[in-house]
């Protein structure tokens, strides 16, 4: 039987986990665990941030949007209370007693056993989810994925919520997407050491096949947010690695607590910069170091456009959708300063072309990924004159693609 033809890079979306991704794992786990036992596999997709950036962690809106790029870990049941995974990304198999995961010094464990890196993301979801009265069994997991790494597409929470449903499903337990979201939030914040906010987890887990997640990161709130059938959402990697990016991550979410001390002086009811506004702000930013008062006022504002970008994605204006995406990228480039020149070049080059509407960097920032949205007849040109003008500008290369909107974690 023929190969079947490639279809074009706006038309490949329309798988959205990729068979291929199945194959792969199914195979990956037979070459490292045997093939006594048939595995299932659950899958994980990355998000991409639409708007609502660094909104998450001060309590604010965000509107991400799970990707049909993925992370599917091929599990099976073991006799033993031994949770075993095998990485082809690092070519690694390593494992842990569940019986050692005890809440308490699990973090200290982790370090001294050295069991960071990639694994203490595996070993973290388990050890909260033990943490959180959950009886656990043990567990064999192959993990590979189509979602590359470190460029803002949420792989570790892609990889927190795939194990965390292959090690549900072998422990019997209900799914709860919102509860799950928070215990792979609390292994991130106790085993990588990144106080991150809710919102890719929430999104990777919960996510709605066609649509964005207008997310209420105080409430857990959700709302379905259709993306206008004219649009697509162009993906477009820098080739910069976010190397720096958790220690910065840590320095600006400080910044926030201390401009939220300050206001709390005056305002006792205030929790986060979700509850603050630029009045608010002023009244207070003498007494502040200026730069926090800049990264204040990017949160202040931002938070204000997930609301207003949701809106006009129902009402099919994308226009208005667009100049939100630039206005967010400027006061991340000039007030929270977390872009790069790689990230500004990428974004200059959409934002040229006829078609795209609007582009801004998406996630953490310091490097990764630009998302452009582009009108559906526009895709491949957009996509081309990036790519050149990208490689002349940088001298470096950019990958793109386009990304459909994807449900949440699931099983196969």
């Amino acid at each position: 039987m023929p190969e079947p033809e490639m279809p074009s890079r706006d038309t490949i979306t329309a798988v959205i986990v990729r068979p291929r991704l199945l194959q792969q794992a199914q195979q990956v786990f037979e070459q490292a665990f045997g093939t006594d036992v048939a595995p299932r596999i659950a899958t994980a997709p990355g998000r991409i941030n639409l708007i609502g950036e660094h909104t998450d962690y001060n309590d604010g809106f965000v509107l991400p949007m799970a990707i049909d790029r993925h992370v599917a870990v091929a599990f099976a049941p073991r006799a033993d209370r031994v949770l075993r995974a095998h990485s082809v990304e690092f070519r690694q198999t390593r494992d842990v007693s569940l019986d050692t995961l005890e809440r308490r010094s699990a973090a200290d464990r982790a370090k001294r056993s050295g069991r960071g890196g990639w694994f203490g993301y595996v070993a973290g979801v388990a050890w909260a989810m033990i943490g959180a009265g959950h009886r656990l069994n043990g567990v064999d997991m192959a993990i590979v994925g189509d979602l590359p790494a470190g460029v803002g597409l949420s792989s570790s929470a892609a990889l927190e919520i795939g194990v965390a449903r292959a090690i549900a499903e072998v422990a019997g337990l209900p799914w709860n997407p919102m509860d799950v979201a928070r215990l792979a939030q609390q292994a991130e914040h106790e085993f990588a050491g990144v106080a991150c906010g809710i919102m890719d987890q929430v999104a990777v887990s919960a996510a709605h096949e066609g649509a964005a997640l207008l997310l209420d990161c105080r409430s857990l709130e959700t709302r379905n947010v259709p993306i206008p059938a004219g649009a697509r959402i162009v993906v477009f990697d820098s080739g910069v690695r976010r190397e720096l990016a958790a220690s910065a991550y840590n320095d600006r979410r400080a910044a926030c607590e201390r401009v939220v001390a300050a206001l709390q002086k005056r305002d006792r009811w205030v929790h986060a910069l979700r509850d603050a506004d630029d009045a608010m702000l002023a009244a207070v930013a003498s007494t502040l170091d200026p730069q926090d008062v800049r990264r204040a006022s990017h949160v202040i504002a931002e938070n204000r456009r997930p609301l207003v970008l949701a809106n006009a994605f129902e009402d099919g204006d994308l226009a208005r959708a667009g100049r939100l995406m630039m206005h967010s990228h400027a006061s991340l480039r000039d007030l929270y300063e977390v872009s790069s020149p790689e990230l500004d070049v990428l974004v200059d080059l959409s934002i040229e072309q006829p078609g795209c509407t609007g582009a801004r960097l998406t996630g953490a920032g310091f490097g990764g990924c630009v998302i452009a949205l582009v009108e559906e007849g526009s895709v491949e040109r957009v996509m081309s004159s990036v790519e050149a003008g990208y490689e002349q500008r940088c001298g470096r290369s950019t990958t793109a693609f386009v990304c459909r909107p994807a449900g949440g974690a699931g099983l196969h």
